[in-house]
């Protein structure tokens, strides 16, 4: 399994991230990029630490992803602090699972190198513009992230060891040919049937209800027929969204920013450097060293003398590193070499002696204005929005409070109308004001007893509400005469679902008995024949069917998606061999097989490492 692993750090694993900028880190194990120490924690993994700021920050950046994919379903979820507790844990149970995997990965001795780290990162699409790494886009999206290069590089490095070991899990699994065959050979069967569509709808519409049915139906369901509760509410919406159009930068500000944050668009001095690694006594690096200084390629000598095994193979390569990530000895070295080709004396780290040849110098570079002008326009548009919107919270707060009888002052100070719900209940509530938050709020002693304002509810970040209820209608029966329509309605469909059943019985059974005349004399007719495979609407109960004798076929009744009856005849049984089918059956079945190690490995890490969760004991 160790083999399976190391090889899998020099290739596969590679190809399993896709990024972007080159990062500057010399060797693994130099130390953790994430500080940590003496930070509250929000759980402990043996002697690994999740620091607060570190949950927090991959907290923020789920949320802000669930967020864009579900939009204001999500903004509805949060308002739940049953729902929000759950996710917070859910997110600390992850980052608790990666602790454990890191921890085995580093008992193992797993490692990535930098180059890996590099390849990877300069291959992710999401910083590529053009089918090329595109600088801007990759400052962008890491500020937006919360992510330094150090900690983002950090984070890349630990999920590629990670993926080692989930590899490694994937290559100690096996399928049986008999298993994928079996398994091929069913999802690939077609089967070949014909149906009959007998529409609810059309038997609803034709059927007949009396009013003596009508009024027996109403007094036996009242239940059904009760009008909850209602409230009319009048509420005051604030959101940093609606503020931004009027947050309008100038030219002037823009440069303004540019000329104070020269560092957030200026890049440091960058060196490429090749190392050799001695990590025996100071004779056998100076011994090396002299093959250098007599000639000897520096590549040829870190293949054959470097115990850096990873860059040894590419000839010593560490790729480019700058000023503030790295050893400050193994720094200061690599950068006071003048010429290209030039190589170091000894350099003494806590891994050993290292000698450093110096590849390639790029020189700091400043973006130019009109590059980042738009970046910078979108901050401050975003920033001035964020700060007018805390300014108007905190007036629309004071005013609602100073008349909790009104929301016409606290609408003007914020300039906003007040905005008029239509009567609702509490399982009904428009999309807005249906917020967990809200609603609590909406239904508080205060707001609809007393009738004083709500305070201020936060929906979402930068999105908030103030609430009173104006009206309220008590629960009720509602009389015959508004909900008559409505009992019509559900008599015909419930007379319709029986005759439509009734009608499919009787066809199944005559069918069975051989009495095709049956659907003659109820003007039913079978549609052609036609093939169905697995991704059929009705492919569950038809598969469940029993094959039919040569020449005969086997009738079943039911239902289809859309609630109708449906008679269906399997006539036939196609067998197919499909060497593609079963290329992904194997592929599904070891993916499932690996998702079942990984679990079981977490759990046998579990019960062998100590755990603590301050952030839940609090």
């Amino acid at each position: 399994m160790m083999d399976r692993i190391r090889e899998g750090s020099t290739g596969l694993v590679v190809k399993i991230i896709l990024g972007l900028i080159i990062f500057s880190f010399v060797f693994a194990g130099v130390g953790s990029y994430l500080v940590g120490g003496g930070q509250p924690l929000a759980a402990k993994v043996g002697e690994r630490e999740i620091t607060r700021n570190d949950f927090e920050q991959v907290y923020q950046n789920e949320r802000n992803r669930m967020q864009s994919q579900l939009g204001e379903y999500f903004s509805t979820l949060l308002g739940d602090p049953a729902y929000v507790e759950q996710f917070r844990k859910s997110v600390l149970d992850r980052m608790v699972n990666d602790a454990l995997l890191d921890n085995q990965a580093q008992d193992l001795g797993l490692r990535v190198g930098d180059e890996q780290i590099r390849q990877a990162i300069l291959s992710m699409p999401q910083f590529q513009k053009d089918g090329k790494f595109d600088e801007e886009i990759f400052n962008i999206s890491l500020r937006r992230a919360g992510f330094s290069s150090d900690s983002f590089a950090e984070y890349l490095r630990q999920d590629l060891v990670r993926n080692q070991l989930i590899l490694a899990l994937e290559s100690t699994e096996f399928t049986l040919d008999n298993e994928v065959k079996a398994q091929g050979a069913l999802e690939a069967q077609q089967r070949e049937i014909r149906t009959i569509t007998l529409d609810t709808a059309a038997f609803s519409k034709d059927a007949t209800v009396t009013d003596e049915e009508v009024e027996e139906y109403y007094n036996a369901n009242k239940q059904q027929f009760v009008r909850p509760e209602q409230v009319k509410v009048s509420y005051v919406e604030l959101s940093g969204d609606s503020l931004k159009a009027q947050a309008p930068i100038t030219d002037e500000e823009i440069q303004t920013y540019y000329n104070e944050n020269q560092d957030k668009y200026s890049t440091q001095e960058k060196r490429e450097v090749s190392h050799i690694l001695i990590k025996g006594d100071e004779a056998d690096a100076q011994a090396v060293l002299a093959r250098l200084d007599s000639g000897d390629d520096f590549a040829t000598v870190a293949k054959e003398d470097s115990q850096d095994i990873p860059t040894a193979k590419e000839g010593g390569s560490l790729g480019w590193i700058e000023r503030g990530v790295i050893d400050p000895d193994f720094e200061d070295a690599a950068f006071q070499l003048v010429n290209v080709g030039d190589h170091s004396g000894l350099v003494k780290s806590t891994f050993g002696y290292h000698i450093i040849q110096l590849d390639g110098i790029e020189a700091p570079k400043t973006k130019a204005l009109a590059k980042v002008s738009a970046e910078i326009k979108a901050f401050l548009v975003d920033e001035h929005a964020a700060d007018a919107f805390y300014s108007l919270q905190t007036e629309l707060a004071e005013k609602a409070f100073e008349s909790p009888d009104s929301l016409d002052d606290a609408a003007e100070s914020v300039n906003v109308k007040v905005m008029t719900s239509d009567f609702f209940s509490e399982t009904d509530a428009p999309k807005l004001l249906s917020n967990p938050s809200v609603l609590q709020a909406i239904y508080s002693p205060e707001v609809k007893e007393d009738g004083l304002n709500s305070d201020v509810i936060e929906i979402a970040p930068e999105h908030i509400i103030v609430v009173r209820v104006e009206d309220v209608r008590d629960e009720i029966v509602q009389p015959l005469n508004e909900v008559k329509e409505s009992v019509i309605a559900r008599l015909s469909q419930s007379k319709g679902e029986q005759k439509a059943l009734e009608l499919a019985q009787g066809a199944i059974s005559a069918l069975n008995k051989g009495e095709m005349s049956y659907l003659t004399d109820n003007g039913l007719n079978f549609t052609q024949a036609r093939m169905i495979t697995r991704a059929d609407e009705l492919a569950n109960n038809v598969y469940r069917l029993q094959k039919p004798e040569q020449g005969k076929s086997t009738y079943a009744q039911m239902m289809d998606r859309q609630g109708n009856n449906v008679i269906v005849a399997l006539d036939g049984v196609l067998e197919l061999s499909n060497d593609a089918m079963a290329e992904q059956v194997s592929t599904r079945l070891l993916r499932s097989q690996t998702q079942q190690d990984l679990t079981a490995t977490l759990d046998t890490l579990k019960v062998s490492t100590d755990i603590s969760y301050p952030l839940l004991e609090q």
